[in-house]
């Protein structure tokens, strides 16, 4: 047996354990990754840093939403007793989803066109600068 497929299992557990964990926090909230980080920080600060960049890296430090989306969709999908109302309330929840959809993608373009804007601005003061430094350079 090769080292490779002896460490196969133990990285899929790892992998499996680090997924657990991240599910369970996220069901929490972000109070509880707030505290986990906290945690982390007092046992043993590298860790506590390695945690908040993987925060901020997958965007559970800013976007707000570790739990409000589980927890609505929990409660949404139980049943009032009166069909009317139950086919009613998954419509509309389905509607305000693609709604929300959309506006989070039109939100992504938004930031996409003016991070374009800024490029193409810093790149038209970079092009502007050379082209004046040229002209100094010329005429000296």
């Amino acid at each position: 047996m090769t080292t490779s497929t002896t460490q196969a299992p133990m990285v899929r557990e790892a992998q499996n354990w680090f997924a657990r964990a991240e599910a369970w926090l996220d069901a929490r909230g972000k109070v509880a990754w707030i505290a986990t980080l906290v945690l982390a920080f007092i046992i043993f600060w590298p860790i506590g840093l390695a945690l908040l960049a993987y925060m901020i890296w997958s965007k559970r430090m800013f976007n707000g939403s570790c739990n409000k989306s589980r927890h609505a969709t929990r409660h949404a999908f139980r049943s009032s007793g009166n069909s009317a109302f139950d086919a009613y309330k998954a419509d509309t929840l389905r509607r305000l989803e693609e709604e929300q959809e959309a506006f989070e993608a039109f939100l992504q373009r938004l930031r996409d066109a003016k991070d374009k804007a800024e490029f193409d601005q810093f790149m038209d003061d970079r092009t502007r600068s050379a082209n004046r430094d040229a002209g100094d350079t010329a005429q000296a």
